[in-house]
């Protein structure tokens, strides 16, 4: 019994140790908004086409994504939604027990935003009401492979040019590609010194994907 005991456990440690790369965390939070090419997934992280590959191959044969050729080109994507629930247990147990997260967190992000952010619960209340505007600040490609219902899409890098398209008399709801995606922190932060009211998603799209909530999808 012990030994295999042991044995199992040596087996989460590999997995362990798989994660254990901050470009590889990065990986799985771009490939949770979708399936991504490598090449893609060269372009958003600025990695090189061969380092994107190799850490891949890792998440994939720790079972973490899938892949699929077609072509010449290699797609990936999550294995199933159990990869985001380990990421949400990593980062809660991150920021009850790191001190270096804690700091990054009070450091950068809570100065960007310390309101309370919207929970899914609450979101979808007042989607019901249409009393919110909710606006998706990821790359256009991203949007399209999936998205809240009724969002905007305006990418982050856009925002600034295209305020018109946002009404002032909503409060504006933001999110991106998950808790700690920068995009929908700078964009409350630049809503509000517009003077718009502006708040960010408690997460992003995977973690609302995940809890089986409505999606739409522009793809035909």
């Amino acid at each position: 019994m012990g030994t295999a005991k042991l044995q199992i456990f040596e087996q989460f440690a590999a997995l362990a140790r798989v994660l254990g790369s901050a470009h590889r965390l990065e990986l799985l939070e771009l490939v949770a908004q979708g399936e991504r090419s490598v090449e893609r997934l060269t372009q958003l992280t600025g990695l090189s086409t061969a380092n994107v590959s190799q850490h891949l191959q890792h998440l994939r044969r720790g079972g973490f994504v899938l892949a699929r050729r077609d072509g010449k080109r290699v797609f990936y994507r999550l294995s199933d939604a159990s990869v985001l629930t380990l990421l949400a247990a990593l980062r809660a147990c991150g920021e009850r027990n790191s001190a270096e997260a804690q700091r990054i967190i009070t450091d950068y992000f809570e100065r960007l935003d310390d309101l309370e952010a919207v929970s899914r619960k609450e979101l979808m209340q007042r989607l019901k009401h249409g009393d919110v505007t909710v606006l998706d600040v990821r790359p256009r490609d991203e949007f399209v492979l999936g998205h809240l219902p009724g969002a905007v899409n305006i990418p982050l890098a856009e925002l600034t040019r295209r305020l018109k398209e946002i009404p002032k008399d909503q409060e504006v709801v933001a999110y991106c590609r998950g808790a700690y995606c920068v995009f929908s922190f700078e964009a409350v932060a630049a809503l509000r010194q517009k003077g718009y009211r502006a708040r960010r998603l408690e997460d992003g799209f995977p973690e609302w994907r995940a809890a089986g909530l409505r999606i739409e999808s522009a793809i035909a």
